[in-house]
């Protein structure tokens, strides 16, 4: 069966990455194969994570690069197609994309955020900050959201979203953690194939 070809773009220690890599070999991702893990970060946990799995690698350090956003996107793109990757996963990965890149890959790119969008997201919404702003403002209800990406930091459209209590006692950090545990690693993997089953479906026509 035919596979739809996924790169995952990653900076840090690659815990999304892992439910992908676990989702694939417990048959949940079952139309897509993960056949590229690229790097910003070349001291990234998460590559070894892939090359423990068998997958190969790639770094595209924008530092190296002299700090250019369209040197860093020419090899990140240049990754994709040695790869033959058909579909794009943000699984961690601290880079805003450009406009002239989320153009050529129209819903072909998908992004977990920690939280339900529109709560708690775009620009400086990342990582605890999430978390921090969520606890700040005092929801009762956080959760974690897969959407399309465009030219709008987590503006693009929504593919799934899982809800996730907020307790009495949680600090940004355990808050963090149930959020990836019970929505980011289940919704991610879900969305992947989702997105995998359409393509396949759209190729097929």
């Amino acid at each position: 069966m035919k596979k739809i070809k996924i790169a995952v773009l990653v900076s840090g220690g690659g815990t999304n990455l892992q439910a992908l890599i676990d989702a694939q070999k417990a048959g949940i991702i079952e139309h897509g194969e993960i056949a590229v893990v690229i790097s910003g970060n070349p001291d990234a946990y998460a590559l070894t994570r892939a090359e423990n799995a068998g997958i190969p690698t790639a770094v595209v350090s924008k530092k190296l690069l002299g700090g250019s956003q369209e040197a860093f996107e020419a090899g990140i793109l240049a990754e994709i197609e040695k790869a033959g990757a058909e579909l794009i996963v943000l699984a961690g990965f601290m880079s805003i994309l450009s406009e002239d890149f989320t153009a050529r890959f129209p819903r072909r790119i998908l992004n977990v955020h920690p939280a339900l969008i529109p709560s708690f997201c775009g620009k400086g919404f990342y990582g605890l900050h999430v978390h921090e702003a969520a606890l700040a403002y005092g929801v009762k209800v956080t959760g974690a959201t897969v959407h399309f990406v465009n030219e709008i930091p987590d503006g693009g459209e929504i593919i799934l979203q899982k809800a996730v209590d907020i307790l009495p006692g949680d600090t940004p950090e355990t808050l963090q953690r149930r959020v990836m545990e019970e929505a980011e690693w289940k919704i991610l993997p879900a969305a992947v194939e989702l997105v995998s089953h359409d393509l396949l479906a759209i190729e097929n026509l």
